[in-house]
């Protein structure tokens, strides 16, 4: 076994370009999507701060981060948002 090896700079392995979830839309993988009722909604962004893929859209309205849509474009349709709303104003519907 060698001792006191210098190494002076990263050796890389397989490298993927970064951001290919952008280029290439996968909403279309889901059986279900989910509805949002927005006159149920309670702003909790539970759905916000639990959906893996960022799909929960939202925007500061007077000074407070509001749940706005979720982009179709990339949800899978894991149902992860419809679980965690407290006041179930999301559901799972077949497409």
């Amino acid at each position: 076994m060698k001792k006191n090896i210098k190494i002076d700079k990263h050796m890389l392995g397989g490298v993927l370009p970064g951001g290919t979830s952008i280029n290439n839309k996968t909403g279309n993988w889901r059986y279900k999507k989910p509805e949002w009722d927005s006159k149920k909604c309670i702003q909790c962004m539970m759905c916000y701060n639990s959906c893996p893929e960022n799909c929960i859209l939202a925007e500061v309205k007077k000074g407070q981060i509001k749940r706005t849509k979720t982009d179709l474009d990339y949800c899978k349709g894991c149902g992860i948002c419809a679980q965690v709303c407290p006041v179930k104003c999301i559901k799972m519907v077949e497409e």
